[in-house]
Parts: structure tokens; C-alpha cells; sequence
């Protein structure tokens, strides 16, 4: 999908009173987006070369607002869209992030904002530096220690934040991180051997020994690091050009740059378009545009409120928009779909039905392909209602095209009849039995007639009710017939023409009963989507369960080897917990209670499968045992 984004907009707006609101022309930006989005946020001090990084992470030497002055020139958060470079099918989204330490500015708080919403926008984040990453960079970091307090993972009323919790299930929400180092003159060395740049920010998070004062602030940005981002990686970059030459980098030529800093930066391009992932959220949702736009909406809403921003809360405010947004995209997918397999009037309503559940099949993929968080199912059901509202209304127009298709078939087979009626064929002795033969011989040909549908025998009977005061009057008035013959010709007629409606009333009740078998086929098949579901989201989750249980232990054992028991026992209690959160997710009741809730919806939205709900569900946990 080409996005035509000739260059950067602003996402964000910081205004000068210090007030941050989303801008409406980024939302529709992001509202055309529906394919998955890699989103890079750089954050860090004013005046680093942060824009110069995001061009070329864009593949531009222009876009980003590089200035060439002491003064901060990004301000709020500004958006650049693309087609990704290395992923078919992917948006890369670059975040521009305004200065942080702007003495202009002045508010502390305006930037602790601007970095967390960094944070929580981006599947990878770089944080730009000068120099070296020594105290005085972890000091400028300060930002990260502030997290949990600008930033919480459970709303009010679940529970509270527990000690330690939080710093675990924060790594569901936050991204990757890369640490790129601007002018970097030191030699890439350690105790008299070379090491790699990830070492070298690894040697950088180390902690000191100790329980003083000076210990805590040394450790406290470290520790943040070392717990919010297990995925690391560092970047160091020489100073691009001669002094002179850098107020005007983004007009030099490639050949005018230095030649280390060109590989670096063909390095950090590199890691970053085929390592960043798509933004997700926590279960393994993929983020769309649309989705990244609601998530920016909801976060700003927050902060403007002067709420603490709550990712579990955003992350139920976005299931909502897009479990509506679902529904619609499902229904329009089921319209798609009848639109081009119907051929109406079917000459059954099994066919008919049979062709309902096609459709309805294709939609419900297209919902669960969607919808996440629908804890309630309460969105299914509303999708069961309005998919037997489309059944209902097809069965209708089914019936509709069938009538019309046997009433223009009975009219003109029988103005041959209509004509020797008005002409007085029959009104001579031994008329009505001729009248009887030509009707016949017409009914005949009347059910040679291919495509007449489901109201064929219907239609017949309500035609040859309407002519039957017709058909008395020919048999009064044949004179070939005594009044004993007559009687028992009329009484033949009052019979088959109770035949025939008797027919005709079993057929509805065969019909009636295939729509409610249809109900319970429906229930079954939604059952069996959702069930499907599930079984992928537990796997998604126990992977990224996997990956959380994985890095806590790798960091538990840097912990350790340096020394720092009291830490890594910390440490101990977060493994625990997401050992028994696997267990939960594993018990066949994680399944169960949602199958259980859909069942309930179900018997509301399709009262046919009352009384047989339960044994469906039973057959599903059988299987799940």
C-alpha cells in the first residue's frame, strides 16, 4: 500500500503553554493504514542529531527538521509514514520526538511526557546521546526512572499496583531499545581488549555495590533499563563530518561524510528495518495504523485530564473501537461474499441455508481475524443477531424472487385456460372434466418449469384457490353431470384442495425446522472459530510468556554473577509469578469460562439452540481434556 507521505506531519502537538494534543490531518493518516505498523520513536536531548537519524532510517537526506542552532527545533511528536523497506505488507512509522532538556521549555514534566509517550507509541525506541554513556547520560536518562509514575499497567480496582509487578508486566507494553551514541571518540576497549558496542552498553548498566545514598542514584536509571528494555543494542557513531560542515549535514553528499560514520550508519539502518517488529499488544494483537492513531488519542486524553496514562485501560478502549469496527468489517465481508454466490430463488431452503453458512463461515474469519479483548463476547453476539437478521432477510428476498418467478410462470401458462374460459369452451356438457384435463395438463407443465424456488407449491395452491370459484361454477353448469355427481366432484375438489394445503404446511414445518438446525450449525460454527482463536492467542501468549520468563532469567544471572543477590531475589518472586500465570494459561478452564460466556450469548442471540448449547460446549471440553 503506497501512502502518499512526501514528508513528515505532526502527530502531536506541544503547544507553547506546555498542552499536548493529537492532530486531526495524522489521524486520517493513520486512519487509511490498515496494514500492520513498525513504529521507531527516537527520543533524547535537544540538539543531538536525532532528526538527521530518522531521515535516514526514511531513506531521505531530508524530511525531519534537522535546525543548525543551539534552539530545539522538533516540537511534540512528528509522524513520517512509509512503505517498509524490508517488510511487504508493513507501514514503518518514524517518531520524531521533540528535544528533551530544552532550557527554552523549561517544564521537567512536559518532557517526561513526551518520552513516555515515546515509549508507549513505539515497537522499537532509540535513545540518542553525546558522548559517551557514562553518568552524566544516565543522569540525562532520568526519564526512564519516572516511568511508573507517569505510566501504569492495571486501572484502579484490579487489584492496586504491587511492588515489582508492574516492572514485569510493563515489558509486555514496552519496545526495544537502542542506544545510539553521537560523536563517540573513545576507543571500543575493556581491561586491554576490544569489545563489542553491546558490551560496551552492557558494561555501562553495571551495577555498584551498595547500600548508600550515591549507590541507589547510581543503580536506580540502570536497574530501569536493565528491567523495561531486556532487548538491547547499541549504536556508536564518529562525528559526521568537519565542524564547519555540520550545520548544513543534510546537504552534504554521501562522499563528503566521513567514512566510518556512512558504515555506522549503514549498520544502524540495517538492525533497525529488519529487527523492528510491528507494534503489538500484550497477547500478540497486531497494531494497525487506525489502531496506533486510537492509541495516541486515548494516551493524550489522559495525560490532558491529569490522569496517570493506564496501557490496560487503552489497550480495552482500542478492543472496543476495533471489536465495532469488526462487527461491520465481518457483516460487510458476509454482504461480499452472498453478493457473489447468490443466485436467487434457490430451489430449496437447505440450499439456501447451506449457502448462508458459506457466507457466515467467511465473516466470522473476518471478525476473529479482528476482534481481541472480547472477554464478554459480547461483540460476537451482536454479530450472531445481525448475521440471522441477514439470514432472515435472505430467506425473505429468496422467497420474494421465488413468488414472483412462480406467479409469472402460472400467468402465462394459463392464458390458454384464462382464454377458453371467457370463450365458453367449457360452459357445454362434459365441460368440467375438460376443464379439469386442460388444468392439469397445465399444472403439469408448470412443474417442467426449472428455477421456480422454495414457494412453488405454495404459489400453485394460492393459484388454484383463486380460480376455484371459477372451477364450481363449470361443474354446475354441465349439464352431462347429474346433481349426485356434482356433489361428488365438489367433495373431490374440497379434498385436494385440502391435500394440497396440507402439503404445503409440511413443507414450512420441514423448512422451519432446517432454520433451527441452521441456529444450532451457526452456534457450532462460532464455537468452533472462537475455539480456534483461543488455542492460537494461549499459544501466543505462552510465547510471549516464554520470552518474559527467558529474559528475567538472563537477567537474574547477570545479577548474580555481579554480586547482587538481593536484586536477583527480587528478581525470583516476578519468575515465580509467570510461572504460575503459564499454569493458569495452560488449565483447559482458560478455554472453558470463554466457550461458557459465548454459550450464554448465543441462547440469547439464537433462542433455536436452547437446551442444546450445553452439549456442544461439553463435546468442546471432552476434547480440551
Amino acid at each position: 500500500m503506497e501512502i502518499p507521505m512526501p514528508a513528515p506531519i505532526c502527530l502531536i502537538e506541544n503547544s507553547p503553554a506546555g498542552e499536548l494534543r493529537v492532530q486531526q490531518e495524522a489521524l486520517r493518516v493513520l486512519a487509511e493504514i490498515s496494514q500492520p505498523v513498525v513504529v521507531v520513536a527516537i527520543a533524547g536531548l535537544y540538539r543531538t542529531g536525532k532528526s538527521y537519524l530518522m531521515n535516514r532510517l526514511a531513506g531521505k537526506r531530508t524530511g525531519f527538521s534537522l535546525g543548525s542552532t543551539i534552539q530545539s527545533c522538533t516540537k511534540g511528536i512528528w509522524m513520517w509514514c512509509l512503505p517498509h523497506p524490508r517488510q511487504a505488507g508493513h507501514t514503518l512509522v518514524l517518531l520524531d520526538t521533540e528535544g528533551l532538556g530544552d532550557v527554552e521549555k523549561g517544564d521537567g514534566k512536559n518532557d517526561t511526557w513526551i518520552f513516555a509517550l515515546a515509549v508507549l507509541l513505539s515497537s522499537t525506541l532509540v535513545c540518542n546521546s553525546l558522548g559517551t554513556i557514562n553518568q552524566q547520560a544516565m543522569d540525562q536518562l532520568h526519564y526512564v526512572t519516572e516511568l511508573t509514575e507517569r505510566i501504569k499497567v492495571k486501572a484502579a480496582g484490579e487489584g492496586g499496583r504491587q511492588e515489582g509487578e508492574d516492572s514485569a508486566e510493563f515489558v509486555r507494553f514496552f519496545p526495544a531499545f537502542v542506544w545510539a551514541v553521537r560523536d563517540f571518540t573513545l576507543q571500543l576497549q575493556l581491561d586491554g581488549r576490544e569489545i563489542t558496542e553491546d558490551e560496551y552498553l552492557e558494561n555501562a548498566l553495571k551495577l555498584k555495590p551498595g547500600s548508600s545514598q550515591r549507590a541507589q542514584l547510581y543503580n536506580l536509571p540502570r536497574e530501569c533499563i536493565r528491567q523495561f528494555f531486556p532487548a538491547r543494542k547499541c549504536f556508536v557513531f564518529v562525528q559526521p563530518a568537519g565542524r564547519r560542515d555540520l550545520p548544513r549535514l543534510e546537504e552534504l553528499q554521501e562522499a563528503e561524510l566521513e567514512p566510518e560514520f556512512r558504515e555506522q550508519v549503514a549498520r544502524f539502518c540495517q538492525h533497525v528495518w529488519e529487527t523492528s517488529k510491528p507494534k503489538t499488544i500484550p497477547g500478540g494483537h497486531v497494531v494497525t495504523g487506525a489502531m496506533l492513531g486510537n492509541l495516541a488519542v486515548t494516551y493524550v486524553d489522559a495525560i490532558r485530564s491529569g490522569a496517570v496514562p493506564c496501557m490496560e485501560s487503552a489497550v480495552l478502549a482500542l478492543a472496543q473501537i476495533e471489536n465495532s469496527a469488526a462487527v461491520g468489517e465481518a457483516v460487510a465481508a458476509y454482504e461480499e461474499q452472498l453478493g457473489r454466490r447468490a443466485a436467487l430463488p434457490t430451489e430449496s431452503v437447505r440450499e439456501l441455508l447451506e449457502l448462508h453458512a458459506q457466507c457466515e463461515r467467511e465473516a466470522l474469519r473476518a471478525f476473529m481475524a479482528r476482534a481481541f479483548k472480547e472477554d464478554d463476547c459480547r461483540f460476537q453476539g451482536e454479530l450472531m443477531r445481525r448475521l440471522e437478521e441477514q439470514k432472515q432477510e435472505l430467506c425473505r428476498r429468496n422467497e420474494l424472487a421465488s413468488s414472483g418467478r412462480c406467479w409469472a410462470a402460472l400467468l402465462e401458462l394459463s392464458d390458454e385456460l384464462e382464454n377458453r374460459i371467457c370463450q365458453g369452451v367449457y360452459s357445454v356438457p362434459g365441460g368440467y372434466q375438460r376443464f379439469l384435463d386442460d388444468r392439469q395438463h397445465m399444472v403439469e407443465r408448470y412443474r417442467q418449469v426449472p428455477g421456480k424456488g422454495v414457494k412453488a407449491e405454495e404459489v400453485l395452491q394460492e393459484f388454484l384457490q383463486s380460480k376455484e370459484a371459477v372451477a364450481q361454477s363449470i361443474l354446475q353448469t354441465d349439464e352431462a353431470l347429474t346433481e349426485k355427481e356434482k356433489e361428488m366432484a365438489a367433495e373431490r375438489a374440497r379434498a385436494q384442495a385440502a391435500e394440497r394445503e396440507q402439503q404445503v404446511l409440511k413443507q414450512k414445518e420441514a423448512e422451519l425446522q432446517q432454520k433451527l438446525e441452521d441456529q444450532e450449525r451457526s452456534y457450532r460454527e462460532n464455537l468452533r472459530q472462537l475455539e480456534t482463536k483461543l488455542e492460537d492467542e494461549r499459544k501466543k501468549l505462552l510465547e510471549e510468556q516464554g520470552k518474559m520468563m527467558d529474559q528475567k532469567l538472563k537477567e537474574q544471572e547477570a545479577l548474580l554473577r555481579e554480586g547482587f543477590q538481593e536484586e536477583a531475589g527480587r528478581l525470583e518472586s516476578q519468575i515465580r509469578r509467570l510461572q504460575q500465570q503459564n499454569e493458569e494459561i495452560r488449565k483447559p478452564s482458560w478455554i472453558q469460562t470463554a466457550l461458557g460466556v459465548l454459550t450464554n450469548v448465543a441462547t440469547i442471540m439464537l433462542p433455536g439452540i436452547v437446551g442444546k448449547a450445553a452439549g456442544a460446549v461439553a463435546n468442546v471440553f471432552r476434547r480440551l481434556f
